[in-house]
């Protein structure tokens, strides 16, 4: 069950709109289940509505009228609350409605449970699925009721309930959500033909730029390039910004002016104060990274690699400031790949984004190399097969599972359930994006002999994996990759052997295909030297700890697993 819970300044407005038949298709039968006193006038069971509605109205606002001649009475006297059943549920009688309801306005303050002096409310039921519930604030001694917390008392109260009536358990949140769009948003989009609401649209338009941007002032600049966005920014007197709000173009309220919204009222990491913590950071390692020259792609690549050591050994603070990180990685995603594979790289970006933010406050300092990384690929849009976006997904897919096993155990429901959705449209997306660098792979497969070699060494090396590599339709590009890493002047055992230890491949959907975008990347660096090699091989010569899963760093080939440094 999942309530929503908002304010008004008429009673009369509300209690027409849960009566209404006309404008409302859902309202097919309304009539009252339960009342403050049991005994409040049903319009939807009277033979005259008009004259019955208007006498509710009158006993609602009764206190409400007398705290206004004193001088008390709030402007926004009227609390509404909508509870509704998840679908799949049983049908619930009105009795235990009515019992629902009772419990909920005793939960929140509005009218607590043998208080004589609880506010007035009805509960209105008007569809087999839901309920809402109509108050006036003014309790019995012309106090306003302390309804603090209400929805998250609400929500408490509707989880106990979900468990006593066998109802389906609904996954709940941490408050950290961004704000959904209102009934009126949406209802505003969909007479207008549009399948976004503008807090949507601007939303996704926000993350993406902060995804691009390399600093504040960047981010300022691309917001204002945007076409149909009206952006304005505020400062504060020492000329400093303060904050930005944005407006869809066209976008209006009933005086005619642009209907704004706040960073903070977007998602609560898109305040200016939050965006400028990632960003100047950002900058910070750009300008002193900038003499490297690595292919954007790898570099994204090896940064989202070592994510899952962040995950399984970092703090909470560290492993969340990464995922955040990794999340404006999948939001850049969109700008850049083929037009065919859009569609599942913007619903990803969509909804990871719940899964990137926690109550755990993100140390975001320590991910500056991951946001240095996906700033690179703004210029790197993909060409030829698309062999390095491939590669990016392959490892995404993983690091987005390992996302959903850290928020599990600290019980984040919302962000598991987030993560997994993800999932589903980012192997989608993998899928189509590997087809043509593997097949190109292919097409190169090496000789018989060199295959055979090939094989051999899978089997010495991957003892585990081998018969699993050797039997996957992806076994010939890797075959490639391997010659052609060997080609260039490269060791294939320690490559393969680099590329086994990097990370395990039993979560890995195709164990070929994994290490063939590992393969590559390691063979995009340097070959290493004869005496760099006879370095390598005395390391890899050296036996290791059954339990260790990480490698000692060799001049080409640095230890993924080990925490980058910043100086």
């Amino acid at each position: 069950m999942i309530a929503k819970i908002g304010s008004g300044k008429s009673t009369a407005g509300l209690i027409r709109y849960l009566f209404d038949t006309n404008k409302a298709k859902d309202h097919t039968d309304p009539h009252l289940v339960a009342s403050w006193d049991g005994f409040a006038p049903d319009p939807g069971r009277a033979d005259d509505f008009d004259a019955t509605k208007m006498r509710l109205v009158a006993d609602l606002d009764l206190r409400v009228k007398q705290a206004r001649r004193l001088g008390r009475a709030p402007e926004r006297h009227v609390w509404h609350c909508s509870v509704r059943t998840a679908p799949g549920d049983r049908y619930l009688t009105d009795a235990e409605w009515a019992d629902i309801a009772h419990r909920i306005v005793a939960a929140t303050g509005i009218a607590p449970q043998g208080d004589p002096d609880g506010c007035r409310w009805v509960a209105v039921r008007h569809a087999d699925d839901h309920i809402h519930i109509a108050a006036t604030k003014v309790r019995g001694d012309l106090r306003t009721a302390r309804h603090w917390n209400d929805y998250l008392t609400a929500d408490k109260q509707l989880a106990a309930i979900e468990k006593e009536y066998g109802l389906k358990r609904v996954v709940r949140g941490d408050r950290t959500a961004a704000q959904r769009p209102t009934r009126a948003e949406t209802e505003k989009a969909r007479r207008a033909g549009k399948t976004k609401t503008s807090r949507e649209r601007l939303r996704t338009t926000v993350r993406q730029l902060v995804s691009i941007a390399t600093s504040p002032e960047d981010f300022l600049h691309l917001l204002d390039g945007v076409e149909d966005i009206l952006v304005n920014v505020q400062h504060f007197p020492s000329g400093d910004v303060r904050g930005y709000k944005v407006a869809v173009e066209g976008d209006t309220n009933t005086a005619g002016e642009p209907i704004w919204f706040s960073g903070a009222k977007l998602a609560p990491d898109l305040s200016f104060p939050k965006i400028a913590e990632r960003l100047t950071a950002v900058e910070a390692v750009s300008q002193a990274g900038s003499r490297r020259r690595t292919n954007p792609w790898h570099q994204a690549a090896a940064a989202t690699e070592r994510i899952r050591h962040h995950l399984d050994h970092g703090d909470d603070a560290v492993a969340q400031a990464h995922i955040a990180a990794f999340g404006e990685a999948i939001d850049v995603l969109p700008l850049l790949a083929p037009s065919h594979l859009r569609p599942h790289l913007q619903q990803a970006a969509i909804v990871f984004e719940r899964a990137t933010r926690s109550r755990i406050r993100a140390q975001q300092d320590q991910a500056r190399a991951l946001r240095s990384a996906v700033r690179a690929l703004r210029t790197a849009p993909v060409t030829g097969d698309g062999s390095g976006l491939a590669m990016f997904l392959d490892i995404a897919v993983l690091v987005v599972i390992a996302t959903a096993r850290w928020h599990q155990v600290r019980r984040h429901d919302q962000q598991v359930a987030a993560a997994h959705h993800a999932l589903v449209h980012l192997q989608a997306a993998y899928q189509q994006a590997a087809v043509e660098p593997l097949a190109a792979l292919a097409q190169r497969q090496p000789p018989a002999r060199t295959m055979e070699r090939h094989a051999q060494r899978i089997i010495a090396i991957l003892p585990d994996h081998a018969q699993q590599v050797l039997d996957d339709p992806a076994w010939p590009a890797l075959a490639t990759a391997l010659t052609e890493a060997e080609t260039a002047g490269h060791h294939p055992e320690q490559l393969l052997q680099h590329a086994a230890r990097q990370r395990t491949l039993g979560d890995a959907r195709s164990t070929a295909r994994t290490l063939t975008w590992r393969i590559q990347r390691l063979a995009a660096r340097q070959a290493p030297s004869d005496r760099a090699r006879a370095a390598q091989a005395r390391t890899w010569a050296t036996p290791r700890p059954a339990h260790s899963d990480q490698t000692r760093p060799s001049p080409s080939q640095p230890g993924p697993a080990a925490p980058t440094r910043h100086r």
